[in-house]
């Protein structure tokens, strides 16, 4: 009976430490700069995890992403539909910003991350 009840206890911790974070903690903000790359409008993207638990492997949303300004791939990597941040490096609670210059904001949602508490 002690075994049971102890092993119930640490379940309930482990649990209750990955629920602590989820993907909505990933939180992506752009705005535009006001500047014009090749007659475009610049946008400048900050995505930050908004959880004490470290996020990896970070993926967003890019279906359609395009840019005429470079961006470099080690902040926002593009891979058909999907762009990896922060080379899936992790993700704690600082932010990544990078730019990036289209006629229109790319909603760049976040699709998946590990947490990793």
């Amino acid at each position: 009976m002690v075994k049971i009840l102890i092993a119930t206890i640490l379940l309930a911790l482990v649990s209750q430490g990955y629920s602590q974070c989820s993907l909505s903690d990933i939180h992506v903000d752009q705005k535009g700069t006001g500047r014009k790359v090749n007659g475009k409008p610049e946008w400048t993207v900050t995505i930050t995890n908004r959880c004490a638990c470290v996020q990896t492997n970070v993926q967003l949303n890019c279906k359609g992403f395009q840019t005429v300004e470079a961006v470099d791939p080690q902040f926002l990597k593009v891979s058909g539909d999907v762009c990896l941040v922060n080379s899936g490096k992790p993700l704690f609670n600082g932010a990544i910003v990078f730019g990036y210059a289209s006629d229109t904001q790319f909603p760049l949602n976040p699709i998946s991350s590990n947490i990793n508490c």
